[in-house]
């Protein structure tokens, strides 16, 4: 009996933590819609500045989901909640397809806590817990950027080169890095090893961001955003889809996005109850 708790709780910690790497990195099925008319070749400098000033800017941000991935040709769907304050808190909260609230988690540029009510029992552990778990190096900024739809900040844009590809700019770069003057002591060195990102002409917002390595067995992660609502005079991706794959698997996970709210009051409830137990 003890065994397949164990087990249960294993799945569900899979589970939670595959669907915030979707968050984070969400053959697309998702539709880009492409400009069929010529666009005029443009340099970096230029396209970053208009992707920074079309992005979402925002203090609060707030939001339901429904969610699908699948793994292993097994399907999931979930829905859920998810609020988020800038550069620091990452709040969501997960239920199945039907029913109440399964698991809790908040995480922070340090930390990662996660409530499981299924099993009346909780984790707590630091931001590592993610690159441990998909073998990769991700910070709290990273995460949230993909979450929005977001270009990373605080990250170099000086090894970009420019070009136009079906009907849309692309800029590309490999060894990407986090700018000195933001890199934290004790920090762990993050370089992206090679960077594509899409940009619709129109309104320069995000379309695609793939990240690959450059090793035999390489790892790709790819997000897709489509579907842009306006919300509050900003454009915001309804819909991401999103790719990790490797030599062993591959994920697939779309999230549609509704009930969006700029700048709301927020507040992040995380409280665990006494007769919960921690997990290892």
């Amino acid at each position: 009996m003890r065994m397949k708790k164990m087990l249960t709780v294993w799945r569900l910690k899979r589970m939670v933590c595959l669907l915030l790497v979707a968050l984070i990195f969400t053959s697309c099925t998702s539709e880009r819609k492409l400009i069929k008319k010529p666009i005029k070749e443009e340099g970096v400098s230029f396209l970053f500045e208009r992707l920074k000033e079309n992005e979402l800017h925002f203090n609060t941000l707030s939001a339901k989901f429904n969610a699908e991935y699948t793994v292993d040709k097994k399907k999931t769907s979930l829905k859920g909640q998810i609020r988020l304050k800038k550069d620091s808190i990452l709040w969501v909260s997960l239920s199945p397809a039907l029913g109440l609230e399964m698991a809790r988690v908040i995480i922070t540029p340090d930390s990662v806590k996660f409530l499981n009510r299924l099993e009346s029992n909780y984790f707590i552990t630091d931001f590592q817990y993610f690159n441990n778990y998909i073998n990769n190096a991700l910070d709290f900024n990273m995460l949230q950027a993909f979450i929005i739809g977001n270009d990373f900040s605080f990250y170099e844009i000086s090894k970009f080169r420019a070009s136009v590809d079906a009907h849309e700019y692309r800029l590309n770069t490999i060894h990407r890095q986090k700018l000195k003057n933001y890199v934290k002591a004790n920090e762990a060195e993050i370089i992206i090893p090679v960077q594509n990102i899409w940009l619709n002409p129109e309104n320069f917002k995000i379309t695609k961001v793939v990240i690959k390595e450059i090793v035999v067995n390489s790892r790709k992660l790819t997000a897709n955003y489509s579907s842009f609502v306006p919300v509050d005079e900003q454009l915001f991706p309804s819909e991401a889809f999103f790719e990790v794959e490797s030599a062993e698997k591959r994920i697939d996970i779309k999230i549609d996005f509704s009930k969006l709210d700029i700048d709301p009051v927020l507040r992040f409830p995380f409280r665990i109850p006494s007769k919960y137990s921690m997990i290892e």
